[in-house]
């Protein structure tokens, strides 16, 4: 067990290891050795600090966040997964899990309209949350599991990791620009009397940093997207289930209040590593559609009056036999399941499952 968690920082180790050569090439070999004016010196090596401070502030952040677990009222007490043990069909399972979970606010479904259920935690799941097989248990708002910061990319730590994007791609971008002209002199054979070793330095640098500014840049565009849209990467993958049926823009109020969201309502905050999330993470604003007579207000800033109502995006509330492996349900539930030709489907357990286990 010890082993596959040591293995599990290898990719962070790997990050820290580039940095950390990165800070070598370019502070001293580039800004010491190299550059001779002193003014550009400076410049350079203000200008980098503090791109490099945030964006080892905001990876450190993202790494080492409190993940709080899912509070206690949606874990079934003793008598009620008694209840669940003891049931014999799916009708049957499925009406004690809805009697627990009236008075809980979720307004997300399974694909056969079920409470979304995890037995693996024994809990009903909040909305947006999952379960990670890799961290081995349910994760508020979960995006995905990222191997390069060691920990899930969720509701606790997504501001962290969209800054950590932003300034890692700023990072590249900078020192790219900045060795360009150096890799230039280097091409035509022109680098002046810099050492044969520094030289290989700020030319590697270079080219680092422009591999990682294409790789970033894609990344960092794809969840300013998602951003936007409020959704998350599995909620890209899979439209959210309500009760009318599957809306990918069920949480999406608009592109201002989903930024707010994730950043706060302090723009003196917006672009610094410390939590301004809105909301616990179990409940969250939805379009009107979806809305339950029991919801909570939503948090501040983020009111149902202002949520669009375009009905292009959402279903008819008929569900349809669907993909077996799209089923948002754990193992209790699964007796009755059909697959996309209607045919009997296997139970869970007979099934390959994913590496995030249920979606």
């Amino acid at each position: 067990m010890w082993c596959w968690r040591a293995l599990k920082w290898l990719p962070v180790l790997l990050i820290v290891s580039i940095v950390t050569w990165s800070y070598y090439a370019y502070v001293l070999q580039l800004c010491i050795f190299t550059i001779e004016s002193t003014v550009q010196q400076c410049v350079y090596l203000v200008l980098y600090h503090i791109l490099f401070i945030m964006f080892a502030w905001s990876y450190w952040r993202t790494i080492f966040a409190n993940i709080k677990s899912i509070p206690d009222k949606y874990k079934l007490p003793e008598e009620e997964l008694e209840k669940l043990l003891s049931a014999d069909t799916e009708e049957a399972q499925r009406t004690v899990l809805e009697n627990y979970a009236k008075d809980l606010p979720i307004v997300t479904r399974t694909m056969s309209g079920s409470v979304r259920y995890c037995n693996r935690c024994v809990l009903v799941k909040p909305d947006r949350a999952h379960h990670c097989s890799i961290c081995a248990r349910c994760v508020l708002k979960m995006d995905h599991h990222c191997p390069w910061v060691n920990n899930c990319v969720c509701f606790h730590n997504y501001k962290f990791f969209m800054l950590f994007l932003g300034y890692a791609l700023l990072y590249c971008i900078f020192i790219m620009s900045t060795c360009l002209p150096y890799f230039i002199r280097f091409w035509k054979g022109d680098f002046g009397a810099a050492g044969s070793s520094g030289r290989y330095h700020i030319v590697f640098a270079f080219f680092v940093a422009l591999m990682f500014a294409v790789s970033l840049g894609s990344l960092f565009g794809y969840h300013c997207y998602l951003v936007s849209h409020n959704r998350t990467t599995l909620e890209a993958f899979r439209a959210p289930m309500f009760r009318g049926g599957a809306d990918k823009n069920g949480f999406s109020i608009g592109a201002y209040k989903n930024f707010k969201e994730v950043f706060g309502n302090s723009p003196n905050l917006w672009f610094l590593p410390v939590f301004t999330s809105l909301g616990d993470g179990c409940e969250y604003p939805v379009r009107r559609e979806h809305q339950l007579q029991t919801f909570t207000t939503a948090p501040d800033g983020l009111g149902y009056e202002s949520m669009g109502t375009t009905r292009s995006s959402f279903g008819d509330g008929i569900v349809y036999p669907v993909p077996q492996q799209d089923e948002d349900t754990e193992s209790l539930l699964s007796s009755e399941r059909w697959d996309r030709w209607g045919e009997r489907a296997r139970p869970f357990d007979e099934r390959e499952s994913s590496s995030y286990d249920e979606l």
